[in-house]
């Protein structure tokens, strides 16, 4: 029984250490108090960042605004592109690996000026590709495609509670 104790007073001063470094979970990004409402300025409403973007905003405690005289903050999405190239090919001149990438460009405006110029964050990824694996490789690839847009998210947001 005092060994139960004892787990759960080193648990909890682990977690208030943790606490006091900065570390947060991965994905857990608060916003300061004045960035309540945001609105998301894209071409493309429903690419794989645009979805994870308004998401994590709303993950994130803030809430999306309908129009962008509503919000306290615009991020502007200039450029949203994702494509990939081949890295090698086989004796037979077949791809063996690809190289994902995905490419963002993006501004925020607040209170009718722009705050953070555009910035454009690019990420790749490499896989190996194997014709005979084609349903589960092309699986693949859509999920990179997607744990990138998670991870610029995350960039983004975090610029977002920076200011």
């Amino acid at each position: 029984m005092w060994w139960s104790d004892a787990r759960r007073c080193g648990l909890a001063v682990v977690a208030v250490l943790l606490g006091g470094c900065g570390f947060h979970l991965q994905g857990a990004v608060s916003l300061p108090e004045g960035l309540r409402s945001v609105y998301v300025s894209t071409d493309d409403e429903l690419s794989p960042f645009a979805v994870e973007l308004r998401s994590g905003i709303e993950r994130s405690g803030a809430n999306l605004a309908k129009a962008a005289g509503n919000a306290d903050a615009v991020i502007r999405i200039r450029q949203d592109r994702t494509g990939r190239r081949v890295l090698s090919v086989s004796a037979r001149n077949t791809p063996q690996e690809y190289e994902i990438y995905y490419s963002v460009e993006y501004s925020i405006d607040r209170g009718g000026s722009e705050v953070v110029a555009a910035q454009q964050l690019e990420l790749t990824r490499y896989f190996s590709f194997d014709e005979s694996l084609l349903l589960a490789k092309e699986r693949e690839e859509v999920l990179l495609r997607e744990a990138m847009a998670r991870d610029l998210t995350d960039l983004v947001l975090r610029r977002l509670g920076s200011l």
